[in-house]
């Protein structure tokens, strides 16, 4: 939106104010809330339940005003017009009549290519012989059409996808309004006046008529965004077009596209945040160059995210060869931005060499890489000589220090790892699995673990050596359970066999109790409280008749698909303890396998959450219409209600409903899922991609993984989901209880997050990026700097940096010095304070004090600091509907926001005059 929004101003002088959007299917309110703070005052949209529409429509509530449900001060209101019929297309626009509005269509007579009226009656040209009739006939439907919404302005849209294509079209459509018009506004008995207009001519003339005419309804909660209408909180999922079609389907196709999508938009806002500080220190530097240089494919990224955001795009609903070109697209921006990272890690670390050159290559290169667009990243392996050092630099993108175990593959386990200072720190060494099960279960090669503490959006350097005096790291304990030939035990590990049927794994908060033979989690004891969570991991299949990118259609429920039988293996050690799980099921290369891992990394963030990985590949005919599901069977008394978030911003309360079918109680989980019980006890699931989940029965919480469709489901894609690709879905999994428990009955309120639930889900989502030096160095060869801390402190643990960033690098070098280059946005998330307040984690501060942009940084100046819109293009605060600020921002730097907001802010970082020489 901020790329779209500008380039409009920057091209042809327009700031848009009126949002359209008539084909994602079911919308968030995460987006009024969004297009609200960035200035706009009205939104169309179509797609939402058609009962809810009737429902809307009975009672003229069809235009409304759209209020977060957090919003006491009524500052988030949006007006909204939702079109009231089954489609956005001609026949469906002018009036309740099909058969009717297609006779208006002009562009399906005869000598263009579009299909005639499916009705029989097709359109006719107008003509003074039947101009009467005709009108008449059109303008009875537009009176029917009023009848639904409260004023007398009416809004007819008149077009469809792929329309417009010539100008022979637009003339025919044109020339027949025309006459029309001009029968119906020249016969003042038929109490009527129509023209053509623009979006924002229909949204200015009701808010002209709403202001002199009161439409109120009695006892109704209005707003004073804008009078006559009422105010509706919420969201608008699942949605459904007829009978029993949910689209469902679409929170989970092409989930390995989903999961590029995320791992994009955090390498591009870890672009941003590294090219502001190269800028931000390197004013008088030629290594300025470098984020200047880069500035196109920086813009291309930030585009070919934001086209991927399209709803056929990462919903999962294009053509093949489409869904080809958006891989490619952002395959070559995660490229483009991982050099453009390695670089700008150099340089931050004090290294410019040949500042001239901005295009010479970095020394380091990222730990992990893609081959092509439609793989999986892979660990590049480091392969340490005998006496010499391999550097290996993490970038931290979150806003406070973060202490967590780190892993890097390498090709020898005799290996020891140093911190900055040159002292050996604790490491281990565990086996590398295969995610499908062969002869060979080890890869031969070693995952090697350590403890790493990054500074707040900084950087910090670690080296993985041999032979050096240090303490080698520990080899994991290996365990194992396989029903089938012996096990080959990987060198240099010591492997026993399990013996029971169950078995537990334990880190210094939790044991976790797993069933052997089928290789599943069944238990998690907190050491704190003592007490047992039931988890119940089922993978599950569900078979399918009319599901397809869209549409969600089982035929009955999920079955569980693991048998007795395939291989458990246990690694334990003093860091990591992993199971991984390669189960047997009915075919003989299972569709999925999966781990589970805990940490024991000194009472952080990571000890408190239990990962789980999935490599999932639901790839081959066998796996036909064929839907892949894992569940969490748990304990906890939900009542078959839980919470999801939209867009990883806000929490919407989600209930089963047995009057709707299966599908229907399926909703999207972009990023987390949890449940909860009475008395506080709550069980989350944090993703690292978007899917989609339900809570059928009481205490269970499943999400599905993958699916395979082979069939259209008819609403314009025109092909199956065939192209499915081999992925790796990971969780967080949590489990809090309160300590101020909720009342007996699920309130209809929604609940929050925990802090400790954020920071878990920042973690996850916004991950360290790891680079390595290209080549093994002397151990004695230092980087001019070891490590980069570029705030003077942590911020307060509920407070998130959306971004920091050039807006618009290009002009950076020819930009006054006193204007504003930089931007940064501000989110306070809002939390649950029924769970411990600090959430069991090292918070100095919560965002209750303001937040200082003026000492945030602690070698750069912060000047120049304005509130602006969330696009940019706004600075009348009063417009933005933001908090009372205390003081002048732009005179103490003070910035106070609410829980749940996201401000943001223009500013100027400069080198205090004394350090740019």
């Amino acid at each position: 939106m901020m790329e779209g929004n500008m380039w409009l101003n920057d091209t042809i002088g327009v700031v848009p104010k009126n949002s359209w959007s008539i084909d994602p299917f079911g919308y968030s309110s995460t987006m009024a809330y969004l297009l609200r703070r960035m200035g706009f005052h009205n939104m169309l949209i179509q797609r939402t339940h058609y009962e809810l529409k009737k429902e809307l429509a009975m009672k003229k509530n069809l235009e409304y005003l759209w209020r977060q449900n957090w919003d006491i001060e009524e500052t988030t209101d949006i007006f909204v017009h939702m079109m009231p019929f089954y489609s956005y297309d001609i026949p469906h626009t002018c009036g309740p009549e099909p058969a009717i509005c297609c006779q208006f269509d002009f562009a399906r007579m005869r000598g263009f290519s579009y299909e005639s009226c499916p009705w029989r009656f097709d359109p006719v040209e107008t003509d003074a012989d039947n101009v009467q009739e005709r009108a008449t006939k059109l303008l009875d439907q537009y009176r029917k059409k009023s009848t639904l919404y409260r004023t007398n302005t009416l809004l007819i849209p008149l077009g469809d996808d792929f329309r417009y294509v010539s100008v022979d079209e637009a003339e025919v459509q044109f020339r027949n309004y025309e006459k029309l018009f001009d029968y119906i506004n020249s016969n003042p008995h038929l109490n009527a006046e129509v023209k053509f207009g623009t979006l924002e001519d229909y949204f200015s003339t009701l808010r002209d008529e709403a202001e002199k005419i009161n439409y109120s309804r009695p006892g109704e909660l209005g707003s004073a965004e804008l009078q006559g209408f009422p105010t509706l909180s919420g969201d608008f999922f699942t949605y459904a077009d007829r009978n029993q079609d949910y689209w469902s389907g679409y929170y989970v196709s092409r989930p390995f596209f989903k999961a590029v999508d995320r791992v994009l938009e955090q390498t591009l806002r870890a672009s941003e945040i590294l090219g502001s500080f190269v800028l931000g220190y390197c004013q008088k530097f030629q290594c300025a160059k470098l984020p200047i240089s880069f500035s196109h494919k920086l813009t291309a990224a930030r585009r070919n995210l934001a086209l991927f955001q399209h709803h056929d795009g990462v919903t999962g609903t294009a053509k093949d060869h489409v869904v080809v070109d958006y891989g490619t697209r952002m395959h070559t921006s995660l490229q483009d931005l991982q050099l453009f990272m390695s670089r700008a890690v150099e340089v931050l670390l004090g290294d410019f060499h040949d500042r001239s050159d901005p295009t010479l290559l970095s020394h380091f290169e990222t730990v992990q890489e893609r081959s092509k667009y439609d793989v999986q990243p892979v660990h590049r392996v480091l392969d340490p000589h005998e006496g010499k050092a391999q550097s290996i630099v993490f970038f931290n993108p979150i806003e406070q220090t973060r202490d967590e175990i780190v892993m890097v593959v390498v090709s020898t386990p005799d290996v020891s790892v140093l911190n900055s200072n040159g002292s050996c720190l604790q490491s281990q060494v565990s086996p590398e699995w295969q995610f499908v099960s062969d002869e060979k279960i080890s890869t031969g090669r070693h995952r090697l673990y350590w403890r790493a503490s990054v500074p707040a959006l900084g950087l910090e350097t670690y080296y993985v050596v041999t032979g050096q005096d240090c303490e080698k790291a520990t080899p994991a304990v290996v365990k194992t359970f396989t029903a089938s030939q012996q096990f080959p035990c990987p060198e240099p590990y010591v492997c026993s066999k399990l013996e029971g049927k169950t078995v537990e794994m334990k880190n210094s908060h939790y044991t976790l109790s797993f069933d052997v033979s089928h290789g599943l989690l069944q238990t998690v004891t907190g050491h704190k409280d003592g007490e047992q969570t039931v988890i119940g991991e089922e993978i599950g299949m569900y078979k399918s008749r009319g599901s397809g990118a869209y549409l969600f259609k089982p035929i009955g429920e999920a079955r569980s698909i693991v048998e007795e039988g395939g291989h458990f293996i246990l690694t334990e050690g003093p860091l990591v303890q992993e199971a991984h799980s390669l189960p047997k099921t009915e075919w003989h290369k299972p569709p999925l396998s999966h781990s589970t891992r805990i940490y024991d990394c000194g009472d952080s963030i990571q000890d408190m959450l239990i990962e789980k990985e999935y490599h999932v590949e639901l790839v081959g005919h066998v796996f036909n219409d064929k839907e892949l599901i894992v569940r969490y069977k748990t304990n906890i008394d939900n009542q078959r209600i839980f919470y999801s978030d939209l867009n990883g911003f806000q929490m919407s309360r989600r209930q089963t409903y047995d009057k709707i079918p299966l599908q229907g109680n399926y909703y999207p989980m972009p990023s987390l899922a949890f449940l909860q019980d009475s008395l506080g006890n709550r069980f989350s699931v944090h993703s690292k991609q978007s899917l989609g989940a339900a809570s059928l029965k009481n205490g269970w919480l499943e999400i599905m993984l993958d699916r395979r469709l082979v069939q259209d489901d008819g609403r314009g894609l025109g092909q199956g989901v065939m192209d499915n690709r081999p992925m790796n879905v990971i969780f967080h999994l949590l489990r809090e209880s309160n300590v101020s428990a909720l009342p007996k009955t699920h309130s209809l309120l929604t609940l929050q997050p925990s802090l400790l639930s954020h920071r878990v889900g920042a973690h996850l989502n916004y991950p360290m990026h790891a680079f390595m030096s290209k080549k093994p160095h002397e151990k004695s060869f230092k980087l001019p700097q070891q490590s980069f801390t570029p705030l003077t402190a942590s911020l307060p643990c509920d407070v998130h940096i959306v971004n920091l960033k050039v807006p618009q690098p290009l002009r950076f070098p020819h930009a006054e010095a006193a204007s504003q280059r930089f931007a940064i946005l501000l989110q306070r998330r809002g939390w649950d304070s029924s769970y411990c307040k600090r959430g069991g984690l090292h918070c100095t501060t919560v965002g209750e004090e303001p937040v200082n942009l003026f000492y945030m940084f602690k070698d750069l100046s912060a000047v120049n600091v304005k509130a602006t819109s969330l696009n940019l293009l706004h600075d009348d605060p009063e417009m933005l509907g933001y908090l009372e600020q205390i003081g002048d921002v732009a005179q103490e730097g003070n910035v106070l926001i609410s829980p749940m907001e996201i401000q943001a802010y223009k500013l100027d970082l400069q080198l205090p005059s004394s350090q740019e020489e």
